[in-house]
């Protein structure tokens, strides 16, 4: 209770600050009538946008955090927190360079005064040099921060949840392997991870999945987790459309913790009634053009760590692949491959981070940094590769911000 509190209090504080500096710097003191007006809207528009707080603190001190994202709006309304952030950071921003401009003027005229002193005559000597004023004033500045930050927060929420609830972006890429067997040269595995079916995907969604994953043709389709988001009731819509998945070679399936939360019996009887093979820290092995793979499936853990190594289901997983085979790791957690890589593991697919759903392009910065520092695509380490999807869903908050929802199609090359 207590640390939820205290994260509530965290994220209510961008805002609670801002709105106290804009009511004491935005109006005109010379127009009081305006000031007023001025502070009467802010007021208006702060307590407005910030009413989701009201249930947002109840569901997460009295309830489960999960429902939060099931509260209507909640998109534009996260959108709009993080602008606060952001906008904050700017202020201060403005505060620290126009402080920093002031010092450094204060600090060269006081130099030329003593410089003048030193060097010449009273007629002669240098004056100081005068601080000239803002072309921006301090107060329009702000007026137009808060006009942009009004429409900023309108387009990052339309396009945050346009490119949530969009279908995902396909990535082709062909991976090397110096020892890929030549039964397995060129062939092709699509990569789906982090479906989340569930409120914000339903079953039309799934369907539109399934066709645009088929229209691929892969040899082989792998899923990396997280396939049902929180409610069992979900399966049988996932079960109807998913049995439509089609690969020659299979599909091969491993568990995330949002199926864990869903129950994990359900969903792993669920993916079976769907066609699928289930694999649990052991080994499904393909033969293929006289060449054998070996898919190594291991389970979300049970007690989560950031970037947890999983060595004990990897070496599970291992021992149970034939020792001449091509290895690919199946984990939610894109944390095992600091087991498979030294293991001389070549490939590992994973998930889990969607990308952060929230990117910095300029910063090259997500929240999914918190959490692993394999956020989003490919790695290499020597020999070894690692590949993080995007996902496809969502979790707790639809909305996605220059991190689109992804499946990818791998070509399997030597080289």
């Amino acid at each position: 209770m207590v640390t939820r509190l205290i994260y509530l209090l965290l994220f209510v504080a961008p805002q609670v600050l801002l709105y106290l500096y804009l009511r004491a710097r935005l109006p005109d003191p010379s127009r009081p009538r305006r000031a007023r007006m001025v502070r009467g809207a802010l007021a208006l528009v702060f307590l407005l946008f910030n009413v989701p707080w009201v249930f947002v603190a109840q569901r997460a001190l009295l309830g489960s955090m999960w429902s939060v994202g099931r509260l209507p709006l909640t998109a534009p309304w996260i959108a709009w927190q993080l602008l606060g952030w952001i906008l904050l950071a700017l202020v201060a921003l403005y505060l620290l360079g126009k402080g920093g401009w002031w010092l450094t003027t204060k600090l060269r005229g006081a130099w030329l005064v003593v410089r003048g002193g030193a060097d010449a005559g009273d007629a002669d000597r240098e004056q100081p040099l005068t601080t000239h004023h803002p072309v921006v004033s301090r107060r329009r500045f702000l007026a137009r921060a808060v006009y942009s930050y009004a429409a900023a927060g309108a387009t990052l929420s339309s396009y945050g949840i346009w490119s949530a609830y969009r279908l995902p972006q396909l990535t082709r890429r062909t991976l090397r392997f110096r020892d890929l067997p030549a039964g397995l040269e060129g062939l092709t595995l699509l990569h789906l991870s982090d479906l989340h079916a569930g409120v914000h995907l339903g079953e039309d969604k799934m369907q539109e999945v399934v066709a645009q994953a088929n229209a691929l043709r892969p040899d082989l389709i792998v899923q990396t987790g997280d396939m049902i988001d929180i409610s069992p009731s979900y399966i049988p819509a996932y079960v109807r459309a998913f049995r439509e998945l089609r690969a020659p070679l299979g599909v091969v399936t491993v568990l995330g913790n949002h199926d864990r939360y869903t129950g994990e019996r359900e969903v792993i009887r669920g993916c079976q009634d769907a066609g699928q093979v289930f694999v649990q820290n052991g080994c499904h092995v393909i033969e293929r053009g006289g060449a054998t793979l070996a898919l190594l499936g291991i389970d979300d853990p049970h007690n989560w760590s950031a970037d947890d190594p999983q060595t004990a289901d990897v070496d599970a997983a291992l021992a149970a692949a034939p020792p001449d085979a091509f290895r690919v790791l199946l984990a939610h957690r894109p944390g095992a491959w600091d087991s498979a890589a030294p293991r001389g593991i070549p490939l590992t697919l994973a998930g889990h981070i969607h990308g952060g759903q929230l990117y910095l392009p300029l910063v090259g910065w997500s929240p999914g940094r918190l959490i692993t520092k394999y956020v989003m695509g490919h790695f290499q380490r020597g020999a070894s590769q690692l590949y993080v999807s995007r996902g496809i869903g969502v979790v707790g908050v639809p909305i996605r911000v220059f991190a689109p929802p992804e499946i990818e199609l791998f070509d399997l090359r030597r080289g």
